[in-house]
């Protein structure tokens, strides 16, 4: 359920300014829907926990080791000793916290300075000036000296398990002989105070067309050092400047998404005060005007023929290709919709075992975190709104054992032409796994909706 302060009446306000009376109803009614929005807790590793995570490491003898990055202005000394504490707290051993900082005073250094003398991991980085935070952020990055960098907002806390998960799947990897280049966990908010939990943000294995939409990464991702110091920051993007580092990285490891690592648990708490984005995300416009950007960005130096525009919900954002994205678009094989009866998803997006996204949503609610009306890659499509690629059109017959039939007006395979009793869900798993076996992404464009 949502929660009802100021903050959240300031979104609600804004939200109905930019889209109406209609739409800000619906999207009150989903946010206090408890089936759309469940209740979350949040439950902490024990310390026996981490302390079998200190053992086991050792014992496996993990060797990756992590820079966490941290610019630094002005941060109040209660939340710089609490971030500070929460790498400190981690039950893997092998960091370095580089703390770069751009205060004009000495209030940071000294807090800084005090802890460096209880721990020898913290290296403290004073600036010349104030650069921004991609310049800040920078100078930071390229003192990491460790195997991989991640990067810690100043006010934020990290979970006492998130540099072990991180190393756990990068060993893992390592034995199955891949060097994973970027890794990324789930998240969550916390209070000002750091004690109360709220709107996780549960993710997707990596999923390019989501990405293209909103930075769902975002927070706790760390990257091959090599990499982000190749990459750095860039401040033409201020706002964005993480979403733009992303995206030039998906595009560094296009067709190579298996050395990009998704670990399912939220290893990072984002604090939300009066003066944070997540607290109040209109009082930083501008980086999505950025993010917007960056997305542009990654779509012309791909050379696909496209535009990027803002959706309804701020920071989520809509690509629009020139033509058919199958003509645009080598790396597609097929692209769906969603399937609708009497107002609500009955099918469209499925999972690699059958399961339907999204099923049941009222075509008036975006779904958890937009997710429902948001241009994504998918496991699976429904063949009864589906479009296949034309030069895989000849396979796809022999799969489903009838010519490729277009409803009239469009190229979308026509389903009825399939014999009576046609088990649609076993058939669409037959024809997108032989499609994804070739190495060819499935598109899910919601828009694309078909009744039923």
């Amino acid at each position: 359920m949502g929660k009802i302060n100021i903050a959240n009446l300031k979104k609600t306000a804004y939200y109905l300014r930019r889209n109406g009376l209609k739409r800000t109803l619906d999207a009150v009614r989903e946010r206090f829907d408890g089936s759309v929005q469940p209740p979350y807790t949040y439950v902490p590793p024990t310390r026996q926990e981490l302390a079998g995570q200190r053992e086991k490491a050792e014992q496996e003898g993990f060797t990756v080791s992590f820079s966490i990055v941290v610019p630094t202005y002005r941060t109040p000394e209660r939340y710089l000793r609490e971030m500070i504490g929460s790498v400190c707290a981690q039950s893997y051993p092998n960091w370095e916290l580089i703390i770069a900082d751009a205060t004009e005073g000495g209030e940071v250094r000294e807090v800084v300075e005090s802890l460096c003398r209880q721990e020898d991991r913290i290296r403290y980085i004073r600036l010349p000036g104030n650069g921004g935070i991609p310049a800040n952020t920078n100078a930071g990055i390229l003192q990491a000296g460790k195997a991989y960098t991640g990067l810690l907002d100043h006010d934020d806390l990290l979970e006492g398990n998130a540099l072990y998960e991180m190393a756990a799947v990068i060993e893992g990897a390592k034995r199955d002989g891949r060097q994973l280049q970027m890794l990324y966990s789930d998240e969550d908010k916390c209070d000002g105070d750091g004690r109360a939990y709220f709107e996780p943000n549960f993710k997707e294995d990596f999923n390019l067309d989501l990405l293209l939409t909103n930075n769902y990464i975002c927070h706790f991702m760390v990257m091959e050092t090599g990499l982000i110091k190749e990459l750095l920051l860039r401040g033409e993007y201020n706002g964005a400047q993480d979403f733009d580092l992303v995206l030039r990285a998906a595009d560094r490891l296009f067709g190579r998404e298996e050395y990009i690592a998704h670990i399912p648990k939220v290893l990072y708490h984002w604090r939300c005060h009066s003066l944070s984005t997540a607290e109040n995300p209109q009082s930083k416009l501008y980086a999505y005007e950025a993010g917007r950007r960056a997305v542009q960005d990654f779509l012309d130096r791909r050379k696909w023929r496209a535009r990027v525009f803002d959706t309804s919900h701020l920071g989520f954002y809509a690509v629009k290709y020139e033509d058919n994205p199958l003509k645009i678009r080598q790396d597609l094989g097929a692209v769906g919709g969603r399937l609708l009866h009497k107002g609500k998803t009955v099918s469209g997006r499925l999972s690699e075992t059958g399961d339907i996204f999204y099923e049941g949503l009222s075509v008036n609610y975006s779904g958890y975190l937009h997710r429902a009306v948001l241009a994504q890659d998918a496991e699976a499509l429904d063949i009864r709104n589906l479009e296949v690629a034309p030069s895989w059109r000849e396979s796809f017959e022999r799969i489903v054992g009838v010519p490729y039939a277009t409803l009239p007006g469009s190229e979308v395979f026509d389903a009825s032409t399939l014999p009576e009793g046609t088990d649609y869900i076993a058939l669409s798993l037959r024809v997108c796994r032989e499609l994804r076996r070739q190495g060819l992404r499935l598109l899910y464009l919601p828009e694309r909706s078909l009744e039923v």
